[in-house]
Order: C-alpha cells, then sequence, then structure tokens
C-alpha cells in the first residue's frame, strides 16, 4: 500500500460541500511552492503509494493550462486524474479545477493557499465538491493516507531543494518559480 506518515495533514470537513486540508511545512513558501509546481518535483511526491509508477505528468502551469496525471498500480489499473488552472498567483496562491477520471461530470475545484512565517510554510487546501455524496465519496476513498504521505515527500523535496541552495552557495533555489509547458515522463525518484 504506502509507507507510513507523519500524520502531520489535518483534514476536515466544512458544510456539505467542502473539504479543507491544512499542514505546516518545515520549508520556506518559494520551495514548497517550486515542489508543488514542477512535475519532476510533482512526480516524486503524487506518486507517493508503494509499487506505482506514474508514467504521465503533464503540466500547463498558467491561467487556463491543463494539467493531467496517471498513475499505474503493480497490477496494472490505472488512476487518471486531471483539471485546468483557474487562478495563479505565484507563490501564494493556486486554485485549479480537479477531476478523477472515472467521474469526469463531478468536478470539483482546489484552493491552495501558501502562507510563510519565520520559514515555514503554513499550507491550505479546500476542496469544494459539487455534492456532498462528491465530497463524502472523497474522503471515503482513502485519501487521507495517500495525501498524508504526499504532504510529507513535498515537505522532504522542498528540504532537499533548499539544501541544494545551500550547497551550491546560491542561498535559494526556485526562487523565480518557472511558468508555461512543460512534461516529465521519466521514472518516479525515490
Amino acid at each position: 500500500m504506502a509507507g507510513k506518515s507523519s500524520g502531520k495533514l489535518n483534514v476536515a470537513t466544512r458544510g456539505d460541500k467542502e473539504i479543507i486540508l491544512t499542514r505546516q511545512f518545515d520549508a520556506p513558501r518559494h520551495l514548497v511552492w517550486e515542489a508543488m509546481t514542477k512535475p519532476e518535483h510533482v512526480r516524486y511526491w503524487w506518486n507517493c503509494m508503494d509499487g506505482y509508477t506514474m508514467p504521465v505528468c503533464e503540466i500547463d502551469f498558467r491561467v487556463g493550462g491543463k494539467w493531467r496525471y496517471v498513475v499505474v498500480a503493480a497490477d496494472g489499473n490505472e488512476v487518471g486524474f486531471h483539471g485546468e488552472y483557474l487562478e495563479i498567483v505565484t507563490p501564494e496562491k493556486i486554485v485549479n479545477t480537479e477531476i478523477f477520471d472515472p467521474f469526469p461530470d463531478s468536478p470539483a475545484t482546489c484552493t491552495v493557499t501558501l502562507v510563510e512565517k519565520d520559514g515555514k510554510t503554513n499550507f491550505k487546501n479546500v476542496v469544494v465538491h459539487l455534492s456532498q455524496e462528491a465530497r463524502d465519496g472523497h474522503i471515503n476513498s482513502g485519501m487521507e493516507v495517500g495525501a498524508n504521505i504526499a504532504m510529507d515527500r513535498i515537505e522532504e523535496r522542498a528540504q532537499s531543494l533548499n539544501k541544494a541552495a545551500a550547497g551550491s552557495g546560491t542561498g535559494t533555489a526556485g526562487a523565480s518559480p518557472g511558468s508555461g509547458t512543460s512534461s516529465a515522463q521519466a521514472p518516479r525518484e525515490t
């Protein structure tokens, strides 16, 4: 299934249609942003389940741009997600749709905000579904386990970017987050 997580992610519901995910990362915001938006890093944390591969990680990171992720289990079962970027405020906010391929008529809207304080980043993702049934299906899918592991891996990646920057003497890594179309097709990093 998956490795152990730190359990630092808080998952709560609000009203009938919302899921609220919150967590603090021990890393500066610009590096959390880089880890969350560049395909070479997304591949590391999105594909967090043991035995899975991620043959598709496509990101056109601009307002109106599309994204698509596909992971494949050891048994060959594919799980795909896709959406569109609705708002991007570098490095503090991303609003996008998220559609789980088996339910194309049930998009969710995700609003991610990142706030830095004292070198740490407070993450909040408000996921709004079209119905309580869709929201409950998302919660009951076991998403909390994978999301906890994914968030741990975002923190790991942001911290490794910070160490790489310190080692290079530049002081920062990814201070100018990239935009535009990018796609990563290499095997998952471990």
